[in-house]
């Protein structure tokens, strides 16, 4: 049987690994990091990704671990439009016709902790990759008939195949703030899953067990400033007589990326390694996730392997970064008329059964899965 080496553990890493070795594969992970990422990072599941963890064995535990959102909603905060989405439409075409609200963390300890006959090894960063006819070598000691990059967006394992990671970084930044306040009690039919636009600051609300993840965009901002900003922006949400309370804070940059290759020889990448996108949609995790199914589901079938590449590639490009730029611009969007315009169509699209189920399909990743080279 094959022997697979995998860089990283994250979610795409170590569901590579899980799917291989309950194939019979042998599997060694390798993770830079001391150990298991804890940080606060994506927390949306959407509905085929969730039947890919129903075939795993994880569904139930995500379900029972997280929060199930049958609907999103996209807001007007000047308006107070809300055009609300309800996944119950995909019920023809999904075993789980919703999302759930489960952050990524608590994913990689319960794949970890299940993971059988393979040896993960951290403090291990891949320094350098070699391969020839019969297999690939990292740093020098370890051997492998296949090498998976999946060590996220500064991959080492792209750099030493000499990948290029083509696009763009935009201009702002997001800054995230988790709070336990009850927004749902103060804001009116508040969804677990809220992308709220406004022409001067808009911001996304997701709801995860026992805190709301407050995400906004800044620019030109020193991150003293960013930082120090956590009160007037969370008051700006709802005003409140007392100061929030803060759990977290995270501020990173946005990107929007894909790789000219997805393969070279027997080294191939997958997830934030292969691409990365903004946030908004929740596709960057779920994407990376499609990108380890597929890639072993063909390793383990015994299938083309070239087909991998022509199959995902243009899903980063054609539905994943097209899909999550088209937000940033509706959310994004100063103009009031242009704003109201755009809310309308929104509201117009939720409230017609069909457009909103063609909207679900696109959005919920239910489409990307169907296309074919």
């Amino acid at each position: 049987m094959s022997h697979v080496l995998v860089a990283g553990a994250g979610p795409v890493g170590l569901t590579a690994a899980y799917m291989l070795a309950k194939a019979g594969f042998d599997v060694t992970v390798l993770e830079r990091a001391a150990g298991l990422a804890e940080d606060l990072r994506a927390s949306t599941w959407h509905p085929p990704t969730l039947d890919m963890m129903d075939e795993l064995g994880f569904v139930d535990d995500i379900i029972q671990g997280g929060l199930i959102a049958r609907t999103f909603q996209h807001r007007d905060r000047k308006t107070g439009a809300i055009a609300e989405f309800d996944l119950t439409l995909l019920k023809d075409e999904t075993r789980h016709p919703y999302r759930v609200q489960y952050e990524q963390f608590k994913y990689t300890r319960l794949v970890h902790n299940r993971l059988q006959g393979v040896e993960v090894l951290f403090n291990s960063p891949v320094a350098t990759v070699e391969q020839d006819a019969s297999g690939v070598t990292v740093n020098g000691q370890h051997r492998g008939d296949y090498l998976i990059g999946a060590d996220g967006a500064g991959s080492a394992v792209r750099r030493a195949i000499g990948i290029e990671f083509e696009g763009m970084t935009f201009p702002e930044r997001f800054f995230v703030l988790s709070t336990p306040f009850p927004f749902e009690h103060h804001l009116p039919r508040l969804s677990y899953v809220n992308y709220i636009a406004d022409t001067e600051q808009w911001c996304v609300l997701l709801k995860v067990p026992g805190l709301w993840r407050c995400l906004f965009p800044t620019e030109d901002e020193s991150d003293e400033e960013i930082l120090g900003s956590a009160e007037r922006l969370l008051q700006g949400i709802h005003p409140k007589g007392s100061p929030y309370e803060v759990i977290h804070r995270t501020l990173y940059r946005l990107h929007q990326r894909v790789a000219t290759r997805y393969r070279a020889g027997r080294v191939f990448l997958a997830g934030d390694a292969a691409h990365i996108n903004n946030p908004l949609g929740g596709m960057g995790m779920n994407g990376g996730l499609h990108d380890a199914w597929l890639l072993c589901r063909k390793l383990i079938q015994g299938a083309d392997l070239d087909t991998y590449e022509p199959e995902r590639r243009p899903v980063a490009i054609d539905y994943i970064n097209a899909n999550t730029a088209r937000n940033r611009k509706l959310m994004a969007e100063r103009d009031p008329q242009a704003r109201k315009r755009a809310q309308d169509e929104m509201c117009r699209i939720a409230d017609d059964p069909a457009s909103a189920r063609a909207f679900l399909l696109k959005s919920s990743m239910i489409e990307t899965l169907r296309r074919k080279s």
